[in-house]
Formats: C-alpha cells, sequence, structure tokens
C-alpha cells in the first residue's frame, strides 16, 4: 500500500509539472511575481549562505591542514583539498539541503496557508491557472539559484584561504598553488550542472506539498517538515546518479 501511495505521489507532482505550463497568467502580473519571487527565494537567502560558506571554507582547511601530519606530504594540498570539497559537494550539494529547509519550508508554508484559507480556490473560481501564478514564478525565480552557489564557491575557498594562511598552517603562495593545481574546468560546469537541477527541485518539491496539502493551520506544519524531507532525499539520490553520469567519464 505504501508503495502505491508513493508511486500516486510521484504521478502527482509529473502532472502538477505539466499544469504549471497551461494557461498562461499574463505577463504584467507575471512579471511582478517573479521579482517577488526572487527577493523572497533568492535575495532573502544570501545572508545565511555567505555566512555558511565562509565558516566551513575555513573548518575544511583547518581539518586538512592538521591532518598532513607527515612533513613529506607537501602544504600546497590545504588549497586543492579545499578547493574540490567546496567547489563539487559542499557549495552545490549541501548548500541546496540547507536551502531545502530554508527556501523549502517558506514555500510549503506560503501556499499551504493559502489552501488553507481558500484563496487557491478562490483563484480557480476567477478562471486562474492556480499552479501557474503560485508555483511557474518560483520555478524561474530558481534559476538565479547557481548565482548563489557561485557565491558560496568563492566565500567558501577566500574563508579557506584566511584560516589556512592566518591560521599559520600554510604560506598563501602555497595555497594559491595548490587552488591551481590539477583544476579541471568541467568540475565548475558539473557543479552548477546539478545546481541547476536542485533548483529545478527546490522550487517544485515543495509547491506540491503546499499546493496539494489538506487540513488546517496544523497541517501546514507537518506539509512543511515532509517536503524538507523528500527534498532532502531526492536531491542526495540526483546528486548520485549525476555524478555517476558527469564524473565517471
Amino acid at each position: 500500500m505504501m508503495l502505491i501511495r508513493y508511486l500516486s505521489q510521484i504521478g502527482r507532482y509529473f502532472i502538477m509539472l505539466k499544469d504549471v505550463f497551461n494557461r498562461p497568467v499574463k505577463w504584467s502580473v507575471m512579471k511582478q511575481l517573479i521579482l517577488k519571487e526572487i527577493d523572497d527565494l533568492i535575495i532573502d537567502s544570501l545572508g545565511i549562505v555567505c555566512f555558511i560558506s565562509f565558516f566551513v571554507g575555513g573548518v575544511v582547511a583547518i581539518q586538512t591542514a592538521l591532518n598532513l601530519t607527515n612533513p613529506l606530504i607537501p602544504k600546497y594540498l590545504i588549497g586543492f583539498a579545499t578547493r574540490q570539497s567546496i567547489v563539487l559537494e559542499f557549495a552545490p550539494t549541501f548548500i541546496s539541503i540547507i536551502m531545502a529547509g530554508k527556501m523549502g519550508s517558506f514555500i510549503t508554508s506560503s501556499i499551504g496557508s493559502m489552501r488553507v484559507t481558500e484563496q487557491i480556490d478562490a483563484l480557480e473560481v476567477m478562471g486562474v491557472n492556480a499552479l501557474n501564478y503560485l508555483v511557474f514564478p518560483k520555478m524561474i525565480a530558481a534559476t538565479l539559484y547557481p548565482f548563489v552557489i557561485g557565491i558560496a564557491m568563492f566565500l567558501g575557498i577566500f574563508g579557506g584561504y584566511l584560516a589556512g594562511v592566518y591560521g599559520g598552517f600554510t604560506s598563501s603562495q602555497e595555497f594559491i598553488t595548490g587552488l591551481q593545481n590539477e583544476f579541471i574546468p568541467f568540475h565548475i560546469a558539473y557543479a552548477f550542472i546539478k545546481t541547476l537541477v536542485f533548483a529545478f527541485l527546490l522550487a517544485t518539491i515543495p509547491s506540491f506539498h503546499g499546493f496539494y496539502m489538506k487540513g488546517g493551520a496544523l497541517e501546514v506544519g507537518k506539509a512543511s517538515t515532509v517536503a524538507f524531507v523528500w527534498t532532502s532525499v531526492v536531491i542526495i539520490l540526483v546528486n548520485y546518479v549525476l555524478t555517476q553520469l558527469l564524473l565517471s567519464i
């Protein structure tokens, strides 16, 4: 029974994605909605992303430095390890899981509260495609999410540089040599491809849980929790699949 329920939910999710593009709202209204979503989802997320990225980058550099106890191992590996950790996994994947908590719960609770207060029913009575009105602007705003991840990458590496150099673990020249050593440009492309896919999931999965929730105000909190769990699970699974497809060539 549980398997059937999960399969029906997956089916409803894909039907929702199709319905998002039916009967679009006129552009003058949509433009305002998109700008509002960019402000709510992207601009408001910058503070927490910058804070976490900077200090996690510093921690990665310090942890790497403290584990290089063998004097034969070159110090530039601190910069190398920081770059690889931040660019490949921390910035795209772990920031996305944090955003599933921040951005995802905001989306689910805002759409869920509209469902509870019957605002979605009112939109549909007026002949407006509620899915297009509510979900499509979030999907467009999410296309700017890679810019947030780009900032996270920079600040993570910069935090690692400051922690490594000013903590006395490595010299500036050695850290920069490590950053440049064996750099593969496709890793940046891989990180941003992942980020775009995660952005789509971050916009649509919480929207699905908010739009189709049932019950009263208490269920809004439950729906937010469920949305966060499922968004995180799908991000981890998709991360595995994309890594297997893109990096194991």
